[in-house]
């Protein structure tokens, strides 16, 4: 069976378990020569913001009432990648990251709160649609 020529992913959980899960995905495709295309929206948007938004984030359902710098730390502790480090291959590897402008929007966040060390595009829902393949998967969490 081919695998996708494409990834794909929608992240619009605002938890540091969905946003991590989904980096880890877009590194993998990537390490693999997949283009790959993270549409980050609504909550999720929060990840990006600067001075480590992702770290209040909820941990999620790995660790309920934690924060996500809770549970990077309890990560990088086993000897797994933390949300930097993934982040860092994500850029690396060159996955195209998408900023919702929707998202951005509802959330009453402005461009200029985001990260300064990842590149993204500001779109919207038809600007993913028009990125993705037809060939490729796409994925939303």
């Amino acid at each position: 069976m081919p695998t996708p020529d494409k990834l794909s992913i929608i992240v619009y959980a605002g938890d540091y378990g969905r946003v991590h899960y989904a980096l880890a995905m877009a590194s993998a495709a990537a390490a693999m020569n997949k283009p790959v295309t993270l549409f980050f929206t609504m909550a999720a948007i929060r990840a990006l913001t600067k001075h480590g938004g992702w770290r209040e984030l909820p941990a999620g359902d790995l660790s309920p009432g934690e924060t996500g710098g809770d549970q990077d730390s309890a990560m990088t502790g086993k000897g797994l990648a933390g949300f930097e480090e993934l982040l860092e291959a994500c850029i690396a590897f060159k996955v195209k990251v998408l900023v919702c402008e929707m998202g951005l929007r509802a959330l009453g966040l402005a461009k200029s709160e985001l990260r300064d060390d990842v590149a993204y595009e500001e779109g919207g829902i038809v600007s993913f649609l028009a990125d993705a393949s037809a060939g490729g998967a796409t994925l939303f969490i």
